[in-house]
């Protein structure tokens, strides 16, 4: 017979005369005789009758925590986050012999009292005794349900304290809830939220998860064998752990032969049956159920991701709201990641660079025009090394992204910043073959002014092209960016204006890797910043979408606990004029046919930029089509000024010094390649070139004229001043911040005899040395 917990309290009511006559007295009797050191509570009828006939509303219950699920852009589950591995599931996907071995175990008498079993607590207290420890709960399902949800509730730790506190306060208060909830919540009710509240052992919450965990099947395919084991796992969670070794599994085998026991006790199971599932072993299937990105086929997207919730406002008012949106989890997170392009990044990476190797690569895709970051990764693996060793094949830094996403400080980006000097240009009225006289040599002491109006003149620094102490000559807005020359470039950014190219970099969303303010110096078109392979592919990303600048961005839907899908939009802006942009993609195309990338290229319209910084500190290469952009960076973990790329051995190949075109390179080339081999290829929209085209470079001429003939004598020649220009050659020593140099033929590195290679030394490794403004050139 089921009673209300009205009715329950009525009868209490007529029995407080009789302490031991009445039957809720008794059960508090049972747990002061079950907690001996809270004695003398001082009890009166007028006090029980307070406590069990005005009883409280039922406890709050917060949503429970459940697991935040990633998908990438196909809907496949790559990642999860979670405090508390659970997935809520409600009662009628639950195995029914899953309900009947809990009830069976836990309070045999559930349907048949109101909250408060008294005679189920006498029974057990007489069973536990004689049996010398616990066969049987003592406490109603509905008590236990109680004392979960006020832990769960807790906000504090002297809250989980008294929640869990062996005194007859705690106990009384259970009571009074769980009477309270057994008058708002049908029965049915109550055993669903204590199966999805239960810890069951190995990390498992509610039973959908330790069905999953320990078995590898839902929580509705649980047969009764492995539903009298999990029913034996949840009075000692801890004590009868699976994961934990042999004489955990040991105690937990024990335990599911007592709830198959009392199954057959109470008539749920034939006794034959009982005896023949003790006789079969636990068949334990141990799933992992591996929560963060450590565990993630894709860990740094993951991890940044994960940086994204909690520091971006899109996903709540302050950051205490937007942790405890992931600590409580039970979202589903549609994120940009698609499995090809990232595949394709990884493959690149993986077959140049070791992850054995000092020296890192990482590499960032971006979709032009929305933001959507499609790629991350790098070439060391995610975690933590062995020994906790600093140096080693992993590394807890998340190396394609910033620092606010979990990265570090970055490499200076070289050369690539030139790009952003080149747009600035354009927009102020240069034409394709506008150019000047360049000298050989180059002192920046005049003329720079910072966007606060301040001289940031260095007059001590010397500034060389790539090929040292060079004569110098005509260069034009187009020979100067396809042989990237450096005095070209500074000369430039003097006379468009320092702040203005710093103001382009801004709108297109250049930030430092460490989040503090851009340097303003002179040197700034020659890559002084350090910076991380997402910031620069979303930038080059604005160049393909005509100018159209999107804030990286890895989520897409958030879908709620209640199914409701709240779409995150794209964070655009048309950061510089379409025409400037399609002028900047003409211009840039230029590097793959007649510039430091000549004989690269992948097979359709594509533009980019390298960077190799001074003395070989750090490479890079930043490209784009309309349809993805990607940066790739290289640089030494250990310290990228204090351990540059000349004489290394990377990926088991040599290298004399690392450009942007001899690493960098050929690991986009690569990946650009597989990431868009079966995507439909686009054009670039043709340039103005009654705004754009023509223009004058004194001297050129002549230049071009020379060429002529000299490719004439050495048997011809397209006379483009490309990269096998005056340029071409070796940063010296003594160059600026951010020298670059033409890249002959396509090679990509040449190999010394391997009886001449030098072999590495294992160094100390040290914080990267980020240089102040007017840092002296060597």
């Amino acid at each position: 017979m089921t009673f209300r917990s009205s009715e329950v309290r009525r009868g209490l009511a007529g029995c407080l005369w009789g302490l031991t006559a009445c039957g809720v007295l008794g059960g508090l009797l049972v747990a002061a005789i079950a907690l001996p050191a809270v004695g003398g509570a001082g009890i009166t009828t007028n006090t029980v009758t307070h406590l069990f006939i005005d009883l409280p509303p039922s406890p709050r219950e917060d949503p429970l925590p459940e697991r935040t699920i990633l998908l990438d852009r196909n809907g496949k589950q790559f990642a999860q986050f979670y405090t508390e591995n659970r997935k809520i599931v409600k009662l009628d996907q639950v195995a029914p012999a899953m309900r009947q071995a809990i009830v069976a175990i836990e309070d045999s008498r559930f349907y048949e009292h109101a909250g408060l079993d008294i005679k189920g607590t006498l029974r057990a207290l007489v069973t536990n005794t004689q049996a010398g420890g616990v066969r049987q709960g003592g406490s109603s399902l509905t008590q236990q349900l109680v004392k979960n949800i006020l832990v769960e509730s807790a906000e504090t730790d002297a809250e989980r304290d008294r929640a869990r506190e062996p005194s007859l306060r705690r106990k009384i208060t259970e009571l009074r809830y769980a009477l309270a909830m057994e008058d708002k919540y049908s029965k049915a009710e109550i055993l669903e939220r204590y199966l999805n509240i239960a810890y069951f052992g190995a990390g498992a919450f509610g039973v959908e998860a330790a069905a999953q965990r320990f078995f590898s099947v839902s929580a509705a395919d649980l047969t009764l064998k492995q539903a009298a084991t999990l029913a034996g796992a949840v009075r000692t969670p801890y004590s009868t752990d699976p994961s934990l070794g042999p004489q955990r599994r040991h105690r937990l085998r024990e335990r599911r032969d007592i709830v198959l026991d009392r199954m057959a006790q109470l008539g749920d199971i034939p006794v034959a049956q009982a005896e023949a599932v003790k006789r079969t072993p636990l068949d334990i299937r141990m799933r992992p159920e591996p929560g963060g990105c450590a565990g993630s086929a894709y860990p740094y997207f993951c991890l940044y991701v994960h940086k994204e919730l909690v520091t971006n406002p899109a996903f709540g008012p302050t950051r205490a709201a937007r942790e405890r949106l992931l600590a409580r989890g039970g979202i589903v997170l549609r994120t940009t990641l698609d499995p090809t392009a990232q595949r394709a990044a990884q493959r690149a990476v993986s077959s140049h660079v070791s992850p054995k190797d000092t020296e890192v690569a990482a590499e960032a895709m971006v979709e032009p025009g929305t933001g959507r970051i499609r790629a991350m990764t790098a070439s060391k693996r995610y975690g933590v090394n062995s020994g906790n060793a600093k140096n080693g094949p992993s590394t807890t830094y998340n190396l394609p992204a910033d620092m606010a996403h979990g990265g570090g400080q970055g490499f200076q980006a070289g050369s690539t910043f030139k790009a952003f000097t080149l747009a600035t240009a354009l927009a102020r009225g240069w034409r394709f073959d506008d150019g000047f006289m360049t000298p050989g040599r180059f002192v920046p002491s005049g003329g720079y002014f910072d966007c606060r109006g301040h001289r940031v003149n260095d007059p001590h620094s010397q500034i060389f092209n790539a090929s040292g102490e060079g004569s110098g000559g005509p260069q034009s807005i187009s020979t100067g960016t396809w042989k990237s020359v450096n005095i070209f470039y500074m000369m430039l950014e003097r006379r468009v204006g320092l702040c203005q190219v710093v103001k382009t970099a801004k709108a297109l969303g250049v930030v430092r890797a460490d989040g503090t303010p851009l340097r303003e110096v002179p040197t700034f078109t020659l890559g002084v910043n350090e910076m991380d392979p997402v910031t620069v592919a979303a930038a080059f990303a604005a160049f393909g979408a005509r100018g159209r600048y999107c804030r990286p961005m890895a989520i897409v839907d958030i879908v709620e606990r209640d199914g409701t899908h709240v779409p995150v939009p794209p964070s655009c802006v048309q950061a510089i004029e379409r025409d400037v942009a399609d002028a900047v993609n003409h211009v840039l195309s230029g590097v793959f046919s007649k510039g430091t990338m000549t004989g690269q290229d992948i097979g359709r319209d594509a533009a980019g930029k390298t960077g190799t910084n001074n003395g070989y500190t750090s490479a890079w290469f930043a490209g784009y089509t309309p349809d993805l952009a990607a940066a790739v960076s290289v640089g030494d973990i250990r310290g990228a000024y204090r351990y540059p790329l000349r004489d290394v051995t990377i990926g088991g190949e040599y290298y004399g010094q690392v450009q942007g075109a001899s690493l960098p390179g050929p690991i986009w080339v690569s990946s650009m390649e597989a990431a868009l081999r079966d995507v439909e290829a686009s054009s670039f929209h043709h340039p103005d070139m009654s705004r754009f085209g023509g223009g004058y470079t004194p001297g050129m001429d002549k230049l071009l004229e020379a060429e002529k003939k000299r490719d004439g004598r050495n048997g011809g020649g397209d006379g483009d001043g490309g990269a096998d220009g005056q340029d071409a050659g070796e940063p010296d020593e003594r160059h600026s911040l951010g020298a670059d140099h033409g890249y002959r033929g396509g090679r990509a590195h040449w190999r010394k005899p391997r009886h001449q290679q030098r072999q590495q030394q294992p160094h100390r490794r040290q914080r990267h040395h980020r240089p102040g403004p007017g840092h002296r050139a060597r």
